[in-house]
């Protein structure tokens, strides 16, 4: 089992992260406010040069791997965001990269990669079986196989996220952070701990692709469908080092609808002109959802990514 991420790593990490990215945004929206009847934040990873905020683990990654590991170069498996991150990384710091993704990967998302200089390779159906084929190609290769969740540097780096919108509102009191294989929301969970163990942190997966929401209920890794449009939520299996993080720190997990992400893309682009992927959206949508909960609360909303395809923001407006 992989090292829990400290929060020294996470110090440690925005350290590194700084030479390379700038500070995402942490806005107030009235309009959210007053729809949702408390103080709203949105954290815009959206900002972030590959439109989501996985990026911060990729460079802290990527920038200590040793000299072997740079030589023999990186593979990932991804729907998207983690593989441009692995692909921004690995151009930055001069290593090989090859990303495995499923079939129906979002265009958008692969010409990004073979824009930053990845190699991609399509396979299987859905994330799980790419991801198969990627730890066959790294073992067979000898590649430096980059795992979307069980990475402690890459939890580290994405903690950022959360550190930042902390110190950017220090009484934030509820984080609410989208779960596809969790490692956004393990990061948030560390960071907000160690800064202030009131706050609490809320998961949310979509209903169509539960595997992490069933994982964290039953304190166990499961497998279940995945039916999901939003590609960052689309994960069949648990990962075990993020889920045995949120074991421990999570304070509640909610799941949201198909229908509710799409309602959540429009909110956002109808109230503060962002472009909000489906995995981005999702917190937006959990909020409105447990609006009751929420009023009077100083609530940041983690917008995760802006990476929309086109024929997906034809069907959350249609």
């Amino acid at each position: 089992m992989h090292q829990r991420p400290t929060f020294q790593d996470v110090l440690k990490a925005k350290a590194v992260i700084a030479g390379y990215l700038s500070r995402t945004p942490l806005y107030r929206y009235s309009s959210l406010c007053q729809l949702l009847g408390c103080e709203v934040y949105v954290k815009h990873e959206n900002h972030q040069p590959v439109g989501a905020f996985k990026v911060r683990g990729g460079i802290n990654l990527v920038s200590q791997l040793s000299d072997d590991e740079r030589r023999q170069g990186v593979i990932a498996a991804s729907t998207g965001n983690h593989g441009q991150s692995v692909a921004y990384a690995a151009r930055l710091f001069r290593v090989e990269a090859t990303i495995v993704v499923p079939e129906g990967a979002n265009p958008g998302k692969v010409e990004a990669m073979r824009g930053l200089g990845a190699h991609v390779v399509f396979h299987g159906q859905d994330f799980d079986q790419a991801r198969e084929h990627c730890e066959a190609l790294a073992a067979e290769r000898g590649y430096r196989y980059v795992h979307s969740g069980n990475e402690p540097l890459l939890i580290a780096g994405v903690a950022t996220v959360t550190l930042e919108v902390l110190e950017d509102q220090p009484d934030i009191e509820v984080v609410i952070v989208p779960i596809g294989g969790g490692s956004g929301a393990a990061g948030a969970c560390i960071a907000a701990q160690a800064i202030n163990p009131a706050i609490q942190v809320i998961g949310v997966q979509a209903e169509k692709a539960p595997a992490a929401y069933r994982s964290w209920k039953e304190r166990r890794l499961v497998e279940d469908k995945m039916e999901t449009a939003a590609e960052g939520l689309a994960t069949r299996t648990a990962f075990a080092l993020p889920q045995s993080i949120l074991w421990n720190l999570l304070d509640d997990f909610v799941l949201v609808s198909e229908e509710e992400i799409c309602q959540a893309i429009v909110l956002y682009l109808e109230k503060t002109h962002n472009l909000a992927e489906g995995a981005g959206a999702a917190p937006l949508a959990a909020a409105v959802k447990m609006r009751e909960r929420l009023r009077g609360r100083k609530v940041a909303l983690v917008l995760s990514g802006g990476n929309l395809s086109l024929a997906q923001l034809r069907v959350a407006l249609s």
